[in-house]
């Protein structure tokens, strides 16, 4: 019988990575789910895994600490074998302007959101050795096309990881697929109230905010999808088709 799939996904139990992970799952994939703090998943992904049988195990893990290789290998260690997929969703949201960045807000920000996925990306594929393709998904945001001057450091860094998708594409070259996915806004957190989303929904080309079902299609194709790398897609209603002069939140 030929082992399911193996995917991680960082900041896998809870909001977006939660939705991805219950995706996965429903492809048939095993998981790895990575988060820096001991909780359990969310009762829709609980419910997920346990109606596909999934085989799964959580992982406590700093990913700012740079030692991904470490966490490859713990993961293999505990599966058996490399995994096919690594889904980069976790990342740090700060809400700095030009005025208030500082060196340290912009080394945490990259530390988690640029610097780990790549030496995650680069653990894997050297874990995977020459025969193994596996794939590499980025969760970006719709932001990286016309960014404004809210989360400066954060989206700076989204920015970079953005930019990192063709060079890391071609510099895996046929040892790995490397491809991200742009969500707009998918799940809010309370800063918004009811009647702030029905504008922003209007405000968006599609004339709707996207679902969080809908990204996690996303990284599932881009996962399966054997003729593909460098790619970015967008799952935004449009968003990125706009500039927007704030962040949603102060719309």
């Amino acid at each position: 019988m030929t082992a399911a799939p193996l995917a991680i996904v960082t900041g896998g139990k809870r909001r977006l990575g939660a939705e991805i992970a219950a995706k996965l799952a429903g492809a048939g994939y095993a998981l790895a789910l990575v988060s820096h703090i001991d909780a359990p998943p969310t009762d829709a992904l609980a419910a997920a895994l346990d109606a596909h049988q999934s085989a799964w195990h959580a992982f406590i893990f700093d990913l700012s600490t740079g030692n991904t290789a470490e966490l490859i290998d713990t993961i293999t260690s505990h599966f058996g074998r490399t995994p096919d997929l690594l889904v980069n969703n976790a990342a740090m949201f700060g809400q700095d302007d030009w005025q208030a960045m500082t060196l340290e807000t912009l080394e945490a920000h990259f530390r988690l959101n640029m610097f780990a996925p790549l030496l995650l990306a680069q653990a894997l594929v050297r874990a995977a050795g020459p025969t193994n393709r596996p794939a590499i998904v980025n969760i970006l945001d719709q932001r990286i096309a016309n960014p404004h001057g809210d989360q400066l450091s954060y989206t700076l860094s989204k920015q970079a990881l953005a930019a990192s998708v063709r060079s890391m594409a071609a510099s895996f070259a046929g040892r790995a697929r490397y491809n991200g996915v742009a969500p707009g806004l998918v799940i809010s957190t309370d800063d918004y109230t009811a009647d702030q989303e029905v504008r922003l929904a209007d405000m968006m080309p599609l004339g709707k905010l996207p679902s969080p079902s809908a990204v996690a299609d996303a990284v599932v194709y881009l996962a399966q999808a054997q003729d593909v790398t460098g790619q970015v897609i967008f799952v935004d209603g449009g968003a990125h088709l706009k500039s927007f002069d704030r962040d949603f939140m102060h719309l």
